[in-house]
């Protein structure tokens, strides 16, 4: 086997690393995993560590289930590869029924694809083709969320509501607005229709025009900013603006359908049948690389019967990919069959209760928000005085501090900078209390660490 050095040297000198500063590519720090199990992965050196970010918010049934390993095999053995081009196959065709019967309401039609970028492409462009087949290709505009991250695909990078990713690339594709997300309003915040958050929306597609509006791009739970659950009724007054104005509502759910809110969808949880709803990640737990795009049954049937229309003019090599769609049906009937959804429903609580307690003894905590298994934990400098953390902190934190944390604790998170100073926790659904109590342990060294460094 080749030495931990040895791959790490190679790694530095020709993978290039995705979000990753010079600094961090080129450390001698770098990390080599070669190894998972369950909720852990093992680096060359055979040192455990608890993935408490499910990789990146997808390993939804743990690492190295041999059963979605299985499925995969069995699948090349069988047939590699076929399109879903003016055919079908078995995997493709069992997995979009499985989705339709657990997607909310009539949302019955999915178009694979192989990641969540590529996801929120399908459902811009379907959006756009859907309205010039009704006879109004003026509607062409988005109306997103400030802090929102929606994919780096050129279309869907525009989408995206954050602008240290998105500068590099302007510009970027026209008739996007932002608007403000729900930062510091959840539960119970009187009626939903009052809130500046729900009149901005409507008031942005007012200003552009309805008639050029073509769609609402939000996320059931928003990941940039730091998983902002949003107040009560927020999803329901969405649905009643869009219908107002003929506007399509598209749920991004690339993190939170699969099971990370504790549903299958987290529209579905939130009351509502969005007309379009993307999703990867936890679609496949990783072990294959798998998005889509579900649509609601009728506006299919409206762009298809259409005489502008005919067909949807999109497509991709790799969508629907019978190996990644066997692994897809492998997942998600685990998923079903062994009941994680209660296990996050069931243990969700455990854990936002564990993050509280940790907020509670450490000043340095401003917030926690989320839900499931799905949670941020913002910094400041003092929640007491009101203090918040100075640039040269916060970059300390983020860069120094919660680095060498993971380290030493053997437990990986996400360090975010995305609107504050935050770390991101995101285990995988079947984590038991023993991994939780691991996480949160770890988690308590790690906010330990950042107090140390901010107040000495």
């Amino acid at each position: 086997m080749t030495t931990d050095s040895g791959l790490r040297a190679r790694a530095q000198k020709h993978l290039g690393q995705h979000f990753t500063r010079k600094d961090a590519w080129q450390s001698d720090e770098l990390p080599v995993f070669v190894r998972s199990e369950g909720c852990h992965l093992y680096d060359e050196s055979g040192r455990k560590f608890l993935d408490g970010l499910a990789g990146l918010f997808c390993v939804n049934m743990g690492h190295s289930r041999q059963d979605i390993v299985s499925a995969a095999s069995k699948q090349m053995e069988t047939m590699a590869y076929s399109t879903n081009w003016g055919a079908a196959h078995p995997p493709a065709v069992e997995a979009a029924g499985l989705i339709a019967e657990l997607a909310p309401g009539d949302l019955g039609v999915t178009w694979f694809v192989n990641s969540g970028s590529e996801a929120v492409e399908t459902a811009i462009k379907f959006a756009r083709q859907y309205h010039r087949s009704q006879g109004q290709p003026e509607r062409t505009k988005i109306i997103s969320r400030h802090m929102a991250y929606h994919g780096v695909t050129l279309g869907a990078l525009s989408v995206t509501g954050l602008p240290k990713i998105r500068e590099p690339f302007a510009p970027l594709l026209p008739g996007v607005r932002h608007v403000p997300n729900t930062l510091g309003l959840t539960g119970d915040q009187g009626p939903a229709s009052e809130l500046e958050c729900v009149r901005a929306i409507e008031q942005a597609i007012v200003e552009e025009g309805p008639e050029t509006v073509a769609a609402v791009f939000a996320e059931p739970v928003q990941n940039g900013r730091g998983a902002l659950v949003p107040p009560d009724g927020y999803w329901q007054e969405l649905r009643a603006i869009c219908d107002k104005y003929g506007v399509l509502l598209v749920a991004d759910e690339v993190i939170c359908s699969f099971g990370r809110l504790g549903h299958w969808f987290g529209s579905g949880h939130f009351g509502v049948v969005p007309d379009l709803v993307t999703f990867a990640k936890g679609s496949t737990s990783g072990y294959a690389p798998l998005g889509g795009m579900i649509a609601r049954e009728p506006l299919v049937e409206a762009l298809y019967d259409s005489p502008l229309g005919g067909t949807f003019t999109h497509g991709a090599t790799w969508g629907g990919h019978p190996v990644a769609t066997a692994v897809a049906v492998a997942n998600i009937t685990a998923m079903r069959d062994e009941q994680v959804l209660g296990n996050v429903r069931t243990l969700g609580p455990e854990l936002r209760a564990g993050l509280d307690e940790i907020r509670d003894r450490h000043r340095v905590v401003k917030d926690v928000r989320g839900m499931g298994f799905f949670y941020a934990v913002e910094f400041m400098g003092d929640r007491e005085s009101g203090r918040e953390l100075t640039e040269e902190q916060s970059t300390r934190v983020l860069r120094e501090v919660l680095p060498a944390a993971f380290r030493k604790t053997g437990v990986i998170l996400r360090p975010d900078d995305r609107g504050a100073t935050m770390l991101m926790v995101s285990p995988p659904l079947v984590a038991d209390r023993e991994v939780l109590r691991e996480l949160l342990a770890g988690i308590e060294v790690m906010v330990d660490d950042v107090e140390r460094s901010v107040h000495g």
